[in-house]
């Protein structure tokens, strides 16, 4: 793709008018030739960082797979395929990984993507299946490559590589200068363009406080965080995400803050793909503002406007504490952290609060939206779209459009945030009228 093809859709599908200087620099190097290895910190934009180097690398599309990119998580492929597709213009882009039907990705294959973005499980398994040949790949993109490595993947993608004997262009990206490069990666004298010193403006953006706990428990005072906090402004809240180091925690904080009547979410790996996705949409969309996760959501999802990061359980590693907190004061915003500390705990010293943080039980900020979000069946699979669902809801149920808030449109379901008010109204009329010639079942989330 032409450079300035890329810009233009950057501007008109990301709405991104001028990339940011590590940005620049990548498709620099996209153009020197050489293999490239990025670190930059999470939050600084290097999807679109490693994604505008990639397009200009490629050729017209062939029917081959030209470009392969390989995340480690399943959120962080949906997110990058998402990008790329925005900006790539006439390239056919597919993305692979667990938790969802096979069949569907088999039926995808049939016509072959130029670029792939997939997890490196999945991506093998349709190797060896032989649904896809990667011998032609040109570019290989490995995203956050060291918690893939963390995670264990290494010997997934050694096969992976094995199978690109036509690898012409390796492009590494990492929040860290930590990992070993992998031996299996035929890297030769590669750019290394090490953006990590922006750690140090994004720390200036963010706020750290300490806050005691009296109960070793922390749960009343957790609460009583959340309250002096509040939500502020419920047409938009601020989001925050509950950081804690076991499902277990997670699960019975969930449970105490939604007894409490807070308007909260749930996230950890135990999760089944389609609660980790309606997670996601309940936070973004504001419906649920408040996130409780484990560091799962430290890294490699796409989550928007996180004003607070709460450590409810102290990070064990300074790794796990600064992806942590480089889920807050993204994109050149501020931010505010705060750390939990009970009665028997101490904190490490890479951990530099900059004030203490008084509880007041004369505070109380409002813990609830007043949305909710629906579940629709149907989705991209059974040609539903936004605009199908909107225009669906304001005709057969009589909503006003400013009571919907943002649609969510997955292979088989869709999900709506709509004012609570609505809801009865909407499952008892529209929820019996057609949809695109079809009934679908509308429920509301738990």
């Amino acid at each position: 793709m032409k450079e300035k093809e890329i810009r233009a859709l950057l501007q008109e599908k990301e709405g991104i008018e001028t990339l940011n200087p590590m940005q620049e620099r990548m498709l620099q190097a996209g153009s020197e030739k050489r293999d490239i290895i990025l670190l930059s910190p999470t939050g600084s934009g290097k999807t679109v960082a490693f994604a505008v180097p990639l397009l200009k690398m490629m050729k017209n599309p062939t029917g081959q797979v030209q470009a392969v990119v390989i995340a480690p998580s399943r959120e962080l492929v949906v997110q990058i395929a998402g990008v790329i597709r925005n900006i790539g213009g006439e390239f056919r882009v597919l993305a692979l990984y667990g938790g969802h039907k096979v069949e569907d990705e088999v039926n995808s294959l049939k016509v072959t993507p130029d670029i792939i973005v997939a997890t490196p499980g999945r991506l093998l398994d349709h190797a060896v299946r032989r649904n896809i040949d990667l011998l032609p790949t040109r570019i290989l993109v490995l995203d956050e490559f060291d918690k893939s490595l963390e995670l264990g993947f290494e010997e997934e993608m050694q096969k992976i590589v094995k199978r690109m004997k036509n690898l012409s262009r390796i492009i590494l990206t990492s929040a860290t200068d930590s990992a070993t490069l992998p031996e299996f990666l035929p890297i030769k004298n590669p750019v290394i363009l090490n953006f990590l010193e922006e750690n140090k403006s994004l720390r200036k953006r963010m706020r750290i406080y300490r806050v005691d706990s009296d109960d070793r428990d922390k749960l009343k005072s957790l609460l009583t965080l959340l309250k002096n906090i509040g939500i502020k402004d419920r047409s938009n809240p601020e989001r925050s995400i509950i950081f804690v180091n076991h499902r277990e925690s997670a699960e019975r904080i969930y449970d105490f803050l939604r007894k409490q009547g807070v308007s909260c979410v749930l996230y950890h790996g135990a999760l089944d793909q389609q609660k980790r996705e309606s997670a996601i949409a309940s936070f973004n969309s504001g419906v649920r503002p408040i996130l409780v996760a484990t560091d799962l959501a430290a890294r490699g999802l796409d989550i928007e406007g996180v004003q607070n990061v709460v450590h409810y359980h102290l990070p064990m590693t300074q790794e796990s504490y600064t992806h942590r907190n480089g889920r807050t004061a993204r994109v050149a915003r501020e931010g505010d952290v705060y750390l939990l500390v009970g009665p028997e705990e101490k904190i490490a010293d890479y951990i530099q609060p900059d004030s203490n943080f008084r509880l007041s039980d004369e505070v109380s900020g409002d813990l609830a939206t007043g949305m909710d979000l629906l579940y629709v069946t149907g989705g991209k699979r059974e040609k539903l779209s936004k605009g199908d669902l909107l225009g669906w809801l304001v005709k057969e149920a009589g909503v006003s459009a400013s009571d919907i808030g943002k649609l969510f449109v997955f292979d088989h379901y869709s999900l709506i945030a709509v004012k609570s008010s609505e809801v009865k109204k909407i499952i008892e009329t529209a929820g019996r009228k057609k949809i695109k010639g079809e009934k679908r079942r509308i429920s509301i989330m738990g």
